[in-house]
């Protein structure tokens, strides 16, 4: 691939990538999408990519172009060592140039990476100012350094997906919370009409209603809304 067939198909990935960034998509398309053109633009052989648990107190292997790749970030995980733990605890890429030269507590790792054919590798995070949700970690079949114009483009790239995932977590969260006001709007409705009931069938103010609609709930230890809307079906009386 030349140069100027390269600046294409970056120019359609950024693309694609950024059309995935809006309501609905599904963020492990993205990833995938994300790895799989790692490898196909960048001078690498494999990729990977690792995001934080909900307790973002670990990471879980959500994207991976090869078999290879998976057995070794996954062991990296059961290790708890490796330039994937360390780029996600520092929020630093991390570099593994020669991994037979790696850290003696990266020992497990380099052993398996080194089985598998690799010999180097590179970890970048997906980070947003100082909030680090996982990385994006770049295996190549040969020695030395990710050169400079590879590294800025994976930088790039983990960056967009960044703001994807981000950018959905937002949507979801906000989502929740329309659900979550909608069912209180819907249960005051209800709540309302059973005062009402009340009121009339015991021939009371609605302040009294609402106060013995609350007393049954609480002593049958039920949801109040659950009670008033049995008693607007009729299926309770009391």
């Amino acid at each position: 691939m030349n140069d100027v067939e390269r600046e294409a198909a970056l120019v359609d990935a950024f693309a694609t990538l950024a059309d995935t960034l809006v309501v609905g998509y599904d963020v492990v398309e993205l990833l995938q999408t994300l790895v799989d053109t790692c490898v196909t633009l960048l001078d690498v052989n494999a990729a990977g990519l690792l995001l934080a648990d909900a307790d973002s107190q670990g990471l879980d292997l959500i994207a991976s172009t090869s078999e290879e790749s998976r057995l070794v970030e996954t062991l990296q995980l059961a290790a708890e060592a490796g330039p994937c733990i360390e780029c996600f605890r520092t929020g630093a890429v991390v570099s593994a140039p020669d991994i037979s030269r790696s850290p003696a507590d990266w020992h497990e790792f380099s052993q398996v990476a080194l089985e598998r054919g690799f010999r180097s590798m590179y970890a970048l995070p997906l980070r947003l100012r100082r909030m680090t949700i996982g990385t994006l970690n770049l295996f190549r079949e040969e020695f030395g350094e990710l050169n400079e114009r590879d590294t800025l483009v994976a930088q790039a790239l983990a960056d967009v997906a960044t703001i994807g995932i981000l950018h959905e977590r937002d949507f979801r969260a906000t989502d929740l919370l329309r659900q979550q006001l909608q069912l209180a709007l819907n249960s005051r409705v209800v709540i309302e009409q059973a005062k009402g009931v009340l009121a009339h069938t015991h021939d009371i103010s609605t302040d009294d209603a609402f106060t013995l609609l609350r007393g049954y709930a609480r002593s049958n230890r039920l949801p109040l809304a659950e009670v008033a809307q049995r008693l607007v079906q009729r299926t309770l009386i009391f």
